[in-house]
């Protein structure tokens, strides 16, 4: 043992613990500090208080641990996903449209848009404003107004730009690598062909709409949607069905990876009874009779008696469906929201009409046939006009004037001339002879399907009044609505409708825009058949006395149509001329079915606001039944 080691119990004790110990004292003594033992058992309340406490948190943090990955954890894995993984639309074809010859009416033309995915813009604010700044300064638009509506979105993705012009587009192709969060999407926009003249029929696509987009199943927040006309109608049929593409990303925003989740499939086609050269006569001498007569606005619809095909179908104004399709200026759209002529009114189909005027003439006469009030060779004085004692005043009369005079008149001769005593009398009795009473002239003139719908294939139809005959109405009503006056209005579409059974001696079909369906290769696909909407429950007898009138009113010098006698076919025909409630203006109308004995057209045409006595639609109907049968 070495000298220097002191032999201890256990342990030895080295020399420099013995120095350390000596050092330690010295410093308790100095700072008068002195070692001793201050060991105590805790209680065992705080054992219990410590060990609870302990349990409580680790009990949080399990509970804590199970939310985040069992009950949220689907959500947490989504919100990762949307970090790195986009669903993109693979947008379908859309179908086209054709006329009935297969000439191309509606085309699908490639588009860009401007996106922004508020997902992948940096975190960086001044990095933000960078981008916002040259995104702005490329595309001309205040940043606000883009920032604006990246916040207000509902969506991730948001459209910036539509349908970017040429220069712009190249702008941005140039920087798009630079500007993180925005990328251009491929699309395409409807050109249509002849905007204006064929735009009530057509319609237009537009940009979807939030409440559109929330409220339909399978659309992208850029798409395209029919809005108005065939493109909204045939809306499911056109559009296809779109397909998914997945994009995977990296953290930086770069593409990792694409493959498709589902493939499109092209939209189908419409093949249309429309003739475009028909419309397009059509609308042109409309025009041409708006401005010889200072008129403003028109209708006409022109329909295959056989059938129930519609020809043709204008409505004056028109617009340019293709500024809607493919972006117009906020002037231009100032200029057509605020157009008090409405140019957006389809007025062929919709609202509520228009008095008829003489154009109820031959229904009248046909009820008035059917019911026995006359027969085809009852003659019935029809003076100047006809006086009834006031229902009020006893020591006063009402007078119904003719708009001239034309003695004994049958109904051939009522309805050439347009003898208007003669059907205050039909209609509503005098002296002795009875006539057919409003309530037996509305019944007939709803088994025409007036004050109905159509059914046309064609968004917001109206179907005009029919009058309220309960509520103090009196003789005097039933002279005025027995020549096409008072308080009814009925559409130009259900004017041609009913006049086809005349045509055709009895049946009424439902107007079809469409006359076929047909695949991407124009194979057909389904054929849209006539439909017989109703059966006028009339001799075919009586209703050829009425077609012969009809006819005499062309070939008569007398007659109200004769005009049209130099077609290159027969024809018959019908006028109207109503007031409007402004004085000295009327609504003009004509309705012609052609060939006489074989008819293959019935058209109607109303010019609204014609001043005077001027003859407006008669000339328009001769001028487009002259192309029409010199065509064919």
């Amino acid at each position: 043992m070495s000298e220097f080691s002191v032999k201890r119990q256990y342990q030895d004790i080295e020399p420099q613990e013995v120095l350390l110990d000596k050092l330690s004292q010295k410093e308790e003594e100095r700072f008068g500090v002195t070692e001793r033992k201050i060991e105590s058992p805790l209680s065992g309340k705080v054992v219990r208080i410590f060990f609870l406490s302990f349990s409580a948190l680790v009990a949080f943090f399990f509970l804590k641990v199970f939310q985040l990955q069992v009950l949220e954890g689907n959500s947490f894995v989504l919100m990762a996903e949307k970090n790195i993984m986009r669903i993109k639309p693979i947008r379908a074809d859309r179908g086209v449209v054709y006329d009935s010859s297969l000439s191309q009416l509606v085309w699908n033309k490639p588009s860009f848009d401007l996106i922004l995915d508020k997902r992948d813009l940096p975190k960086d604010p001044d990095s933000i404003n960078r981008i916002f700044s040259d995104v702005s300064r490329i595309i001309k638009q205040d940043q606000k107004e883009f920032r604006d509506k990246a916040s207000q979105s509902r969506d991730y993705r948001v459209l910036i730009l539509e349908n970017i012009d040429h220069s712009t587009l190249i702008a941005l192709e140039e920087k798009i690598d630079d500007l993180e969060g925005f990328e251009i999407e491929n699309n395409t926009v409807r050109e249509y062909f002849d905007g204006k003249i064929f735009s009530h029929v057509l319609g237009y696509t537009g940009k979807i709409s939030e409440n559109e987009l929330y409220g339909s199943k399978g659309y992208f927040f850029s798409d395209y949607i029919g809005k108005t006309g065939l493109e909204s109608y045939y809306e499911d049929m056109l559009r296809g069905e779109p397909g998914k593409a997945e994009v995977l990303k990296d953290a930086f925003g770069r593409i990792i990876s694409k493959s498709n989740i589902s493939d499109s499939r092209a939209g189908k086609s419409l093949v249309l009874w429309l003739d475009s050269g028909l419309q397009k006569e059509l609308y042109n001498e409309i025009l041409a009779s708006l401005l010889a007569t200072g008129g403003k606005k028109a209708a006409a619809v022109a329909i295959d008696p056989n059938t129930g095909g519609v020809l043709a179908l204008v409505s004056m104004p028109g617009f340019d469906n293709n500024l809607f399709s493919q972006g117009m200026t906020k002037k231009e759209y100032e200029a057509i929201r605020d157009n008090p002529l409405n140019p957006l009114f389809n007025r062929a189909i919709s609202g509520v009409g228009y008095p008829t005027g003489s154009t109820i003439k031959p229904l009248i006469g046909l009820a008035a046939l059917e019911t026995g009030i006359i027969n085809a060779s009852t003659n019935i004085y029809s003076p100047l006009k006809i006086c009834i004692q006031n229902p009020w005043y006893k020591d006063k009369e009402d007078c119904y004037s003719d708009w001239k005079y034309h003695g004994w008149s049958d109904i051939r001769r009522a309805i050439a001339e347009s003898v208007n005593t003669f059907f205050y009398q039909v209609g509503g009795g005098y002296e002795d002879f009875k006539g057919l009473g409003a309530r037996l002239i509305k019944e007939w003139l709803a088994a025409f399907g007036w004050g109905a719908i159509t059914g046309i294939d064609l968004p917001q139809e109206g179907k005009g009044i029919l009058p309220d005959i309960e509520n103090n109405w009196r003789l005097g009503d039933t002279y005025h609505l027995s020549i096409g006056q008072g308080p009814f209005a009925i559409t130009p579409l259900q004017v041609a409708t009913a006049y086809q059974a005349i045509a055709n001696k009895g049946k009424v079909f439902r107007p079809k825009i469409v006359k076929e369906i047909v695949d991407q290769k124009n194979n057909p696909v389904e054929e849209v058949a006539s439909e017989v909407l109703r059966e006028v429950a009339a001799q075919k007898g009586n209703i050829e006395v009425i077609r012969q009138g009809m006819r005499q009113a062309v070939e008569n010098p007398a007659g109200s149509s004769f005009i049209l006698s130099s077609l290159p076919v027969k024809a018959a025909a019908k006028t109207g001329t109503a007031q409007t409630g402004k004085e000295n203006y009327f609504h003009n109308w004509v309705t012609v079915f052609a060939p006489y004995d074989n008819p293959q057209i019935v058209l109607t045409i109303v010019i609204e606001d014609v001043q005077g006595e001027q003859v407006a639609a008669l000339p328009a109907a001769k001028n487009v039944l002259n192309w029409y049968f010199s065509k064919y």
